[in-house]
């Protein structure tokens, strides 16, 4: 075969690239970079450099919008002054709860989230010394984070997963073995940016809407 024949079936051949699930595990972008899930640039900013912001968000991030949930943290600091675990979980929950219910609400359930919200401050503040980076900075290996973020209040297994993804692919929390924790379907792990944030949730709504048509004819459900 000459040259130039070999150089035309060169170019048509086709670019190798990873599967999905090993797209979604290992890609790890804009670490450290500012996280555009509320629309509001203040909220964006606690998230993005408070832990225990971030941390609160992930646990009103359920049954809610996206914007609602990481909203959060911002609008409970406004109302108690502080968002400083220790004295979060020093609170009379009264306090908590009206701070939950004062319009706009901070979630659809405030009783319950802010009994979920006072107890993820209270593990922070008696387990990691206040300091809510410690779940991820001491972790010994992969699984061992996954079991962290499963133990705290308001998370679990499905959300302990996303939570490894997001410390890795946003603040470089990498302990060994993460890769094969991390979820293999899109999560906020993989947003930064208004663009990221819309096509995830366009992703969801489209999730959603193909269980609930699974569920209408009976086919097998498949991942909530």
């Amino acid at each position: 075969m000459c040259q130039s024949t070999q150089s035309r079936e060169a170019k048509r051949l086709p670019e190798k690239r990873p599967p999905p699930v090993a797209r979604y595990r290992s890609a790890v972008a804009g670490t450290n970079a500012l996280l555009q899930w509320t629309g509001d640039l203040e909220a964006d900013r606690l998230i993005s450099e408070d832990r225990t912001a971030l941390l609160i968000g992930f646990c009103l991030d359920q049954q809610v919008p996206i914007e609602w949930a990481f909203m959060g943290p911002l609008r409970l600091r406004e109302r108690l002054g502080t968002l400083d675990p220790e004295r979060i979980a020093r609170m009379d929950p009264a306090q908590v709860e009206a701070a939950f219910r004062t319009p706009p609400a901070l979630h659809r359930f405030p009783r319950s989230m802010a009994q979920r919200v006072q107890g993820l401050c209270t593990v922070i503040a008696d387990e990691y010394g206040g300091d809510a980076s410690r779940i991820w900075r001491d972790a010994q290996d992969g699984r061992e984070l996954q079991r962290r973020f499963a133990a705290l209040p308001g998370f679990g297994a499905a959300k302990a997963r996303i939570m490894v993804g997001v410390v890795a692919k946003h603040f470089d929390a990498r302990p060994a073995g993460w890769e094969t924790i991390a979820p293999d379907w899109p999560t906020l792990a993989d947003v930064n940016t208004v663009d990221e944030r819309e096509a995830y949730q366009t992703q969801k709504r489209a999730h959603k809407a193909a269980m609930r048509a699974a569920a209408d004819t009976g086919a097998p459900r498949g991942r909530r």
